[in-house]
């Protein structure tokens, strides 16, 4: 995360104009989903009369910045920590962590890509007769779990 990033999402706006049913309409959410954000730290909009929130551009970045996480696959409490961390190094590793996450179910939806390729190709009548797929379900047996043959 650059430290652009990192000032623009700490940035706390003057220009607080907008409700929080604007803010939550610009960006297609629900208003709960603004307040369940607040209640977690990952926003502060500024209260005026009556406690009502007003959110600024800094606000507007900040929800912009949770958004792209979340498209991201990143949970709540990982961007938290990530907007919580006062060092780069900190931000760097839920990044890591994240990323290794991300490869292992990648890795685990290439393999059942290639599960259900196989059933589509295979000439057999019936997928559970065909050595190719038996030999890729038995691969998810653990070695000291699959059973001995005797011939």
């Amino acid at each position: 995360m650059s430290a652009m990033l990192r000032l623009n999402v700490d940035m706390k706006s003057s220009d607080a104009e907008m409700s929080i049913g604007e803010i939550a309409q610009r960006f297609g959410l629900a208003t709960h989903v603004l307040r369940h954000w607040e209640s977690m730290g990952l926003l502060s909009p500024t209260r005026v009369t009556a406690s009502r929130r007003r959110y600024g551009s800094g606000d507007l970045y900040r929800v912009a910045v949770i958004l792209r996480a979340k498209e991201a696959g990143f949970g709540l409490d990982d961007i938290r920590e990530m907007f919580a961390a006062q060092d780069p190094a900190g931000r760097t590793a839920v990044l890591r962590r994240h990323r290794a996450e991300l490869a292992a179910r990648i890795a685990a939806a290439q393999a059942s890509l290639e599960l259900i390729d196989c059933a589509l190709e295979c000439d057999h009548e019936d997928i559970a007769e065909c050595p190719h797929f038996q030999a890729m379900v038995t691969a998810r047996i653990s070695p000291d779990r699959v059973p001995h043959v005797h011939a």
